[in-house]
C-alpha cells in the first residue's frame, strides 16, 4: 500500500474537488435540485453590481463585506461563472496544508499523524470539499483562521493583528479569538485572574497584537464606509445582531425566530439580541482556562461553543470549528476512548439528519413541522452539542502536555528541546538546555 505523503495527499484533496465540481455542473444542468448553494449566486451578483459600479448591497440579502464581491468579480467574465467555486476550493486545500504546517509544531504528532489527522478532518473531508464546491466562501476564512493560529503560537504579534483585523472584517466572529492570543502572547511563570488587571499584563508584543488587529478592523472598516456609507454597516455587521433566519437553522432559537418574524408574531422580550450574551460570556470564559495550557484547542472550543449556541446554525457553520478540529484530536478522550469517539461521532450525524428528516418535509413536502418536529430536533441536536463540548472543555482542561502547539523558537522561555521543527525533525538542542 502506498505510503501517504504530503504531496499524494494536496493531489489527493484536488481530485475530490475536482470530482465534485463537475459533479456540481452536471446536477445543476440537469436536475430540478441545484448543487450550487444560493449564497453563490448572491456573491456573483453582487460582484456583477460591483462590476457596473454599483453598491453589491443592491443586491437583496447580500450581507457581506465588499471585499467579498470584489474577489469574485472574475465570475462576471464571459464563462468564468464558476471562478468563485474554484478559488474556494483551492483556499481549502492551502488551509489543510496549512493545518498540516501548524500539526507538526504539536507535542507527541509525528508527521505520518499530522497527514492523517489533515486528511480526515479537512482535505479528505467529503462535507468540506461539497460545501466548497457548492460556492460557500469557508474556505478563504480557513485560510485566514488557520494564519491566525499559526502566526499567534510563533508569536508574530503585527502578522497576528493584522490577521484578525482582516479576518474579523471578513466576518465578525473570529474576534471571539483575541483574549485567547493576548493570554498566549507572553510566556509567565505563572497565571491568575488578578494578574490580569496589573501592569505587568501589558507588554509590547500585547500592545502590538492589539493596536494592529484594532488598526486593519478600523482601516478596512472606514474604507468601505466611504465607499458605501450606512448601508455597509448595517448589512455587514449591525444585521446580525437582529436577523431573525429561521431556514435551514439547527439552532435552538429556530422556531422562535419563526414565531416572531411572522405578521402576527411578537415578544416582548428582545431575544434576538439577547440570544448574543450567552455565548459572548462563554468565549470569553474560555481562554480564561484554557489558553494558556493550548491556544490551538482553546480556539477551537471557542469556535464551537460560539456556533452552538448562536442563533442562526446552518451547515456551513460547521466549518469554522471543523477547520480547527485537527487540533484537539491529538489529546482527545474521544480518540482515547475509540467507542465513546464512534458514539459521539454518531450522535452528532444522527442529530443532523433527523433535523433534515423535517426540514424536508417542511420545505420540499410542504407539511408543517415547526411544532413538534422541528423545535424537538432543534433542541436534541442542541443538547448533543452541549455534550461534545463539555467533553471539549475538559480535555483541554486536563492538558497534559502533550499536543500544545509551540513556537519555532521561544525567546521568553527554555523549552523542552524534543519540539519538531517544520520539516518534522527534532530542533538542536542549545548548550546548557535540560529536557523537562
Amino acid at each position: 500500500m502506498p505510503t501517504l505523503t504530503l504531496p499524494r495527499l494536496l493531489f489527493l484533496s484536488f481530485l475530490l474537488r475536482l470530482v465534485f465540481f463537475f459533479y456540481g455542473l452536471y446536477q445543476d444542468a440537469h436536475s430540478t435540485f441545484k448543487y450550487t448553494d444560493i449564497d453563490y449566486y448572491v456573491f456573483t451578483d453582487a460582484a456583477r453590481a460591483l462590476s457596473r459600479n454599483q453598491s453589491p448591497y443592491t443586491r437583496e440579502t447580500y450581507r457581506y463585506t465588499p471585499l467579498l464581491a470584489f474577489f469574485l468579480l472574475p465570475t462576471t467574465w464571459p464563462d468564468w461563472f464558476s471562478f468563485g467555486k474554484i478559488l474556494f476550493a483551492l483556499s481549502d486545500i492551502v488551509a489543510g496544508w496549512g493545518i498540516y504546517r501548524v500539526l507538526l509544531r504539536m507535542r507527541g504528532v509525528t508527521e505520518r499523524q499530522a497527514l492523517w489527522y489533515s486528511a480526515s478532518c479537512w482535505l479528505l473531508n467529503p462535507m468540506v470539499a461539497t460545501i466548497s464546491t457548492r460556492g460557500s466562501s469557508e474556505g478563504l476564512l480557513g485560510v485566514m483562521v488557520i494564519g491566525l493560529l499559526w502566526a499567534a503560537v510563533n508569536r508574530h504579534a503585527i502578522l497576528s493583528g493584522v490577521l484578525l483585523g482582516f479576518a474579523t472584517h471578513f466576518k465578525i466572529y473570529p474576534v471571539i479569538y483575541a483574549p485567547a492570543i493576548l493570554l498566549w502572547m507572553e510566556v509567565e511563570p505563572s497565571f491568575t485572574l488578578p494578574a490580569i488587571l496589573s501592569r505587568d499584563f501589558i507588554t509590547t508584543n500585547r500592545v502590538m497584537f492589539a493596536g494592529t488587529a484594532l488598526g486593519t478592523f478600523s482601516g478596512l472598516n472606514a474604507r468601505m464606509f466611504y465607499d458605501y456609507g450606512q448601508e455597509f454597516l448595517q448589512h455587514t455587521y449591525l444585521h446580525h445582531f437582529v436577523r431573525l433566519d429561521h431556514r435551514h437553522n439547527f439552532s435552538p432559537y429556530s422556531v422562535l425566530l419563526y414565531l416572531v418574524s411572522s405578521p402576527s408574531g411578537h415578544s416582548e422580550v428582545p431575544f434576538a439580541k439577547l440570544a448574543f450574551l450567552p455565548q459572548m460570556l462563554l468565549c470569553l470564559v474560555v481562554p480564561l482556562v484554557g489558553a494558556k495550557k493550548d491556544l490551538a484547542g482553546t480556539m477551537f472550543v471557542q469556535t464551537f461553543t460560539f456556533v452552538t449556541f448562536n442563533k442562526v446554525c446552518t451547515s456551513q457553520y460547521f466549518m469554522w470549528y471543523i477547520v480547527l478540529l485537527p487540533f484537539i484530536l491529538p489529546y482527545s478522550s474521544f480518540l482515547q476512548n475509540w467507542k465513546r469517539g464512534l458514539v459521539a461521532l454518531g450522535l452528532w450525524v444522527v442529530g443532523q439528519m433527523v433535523w433534515l428528516q423535517q426540514g424536508y418535509e417542511l420545505e420540499f413536502l410542504g407539511k408543517s413541522t415547526f411544532f413538534p418536529g422541528l423545535w424537538a430536533a432543534n433542541l436534541g441536536f442542541f443538547v448533543v452539542n452541549c455534550w461534545l463540548l463539555g467533553v471539549f472543555v475538559e480535555d483541554v482542561v486536563k492538558r497534559s502536555g502533550k499536543g500544545i502547539v509551540v513556537a519555532r523558537e521561544e525567546k521568553d522561555r527554555s523549552w523542552d528541546t524534543g519540539f519538531r521543527s517544520y520539516s518534522g525533525k527534532p530542533t538542536a538542542r542549545k548548550p546548557g538546555n535540560k529536557s523537562k
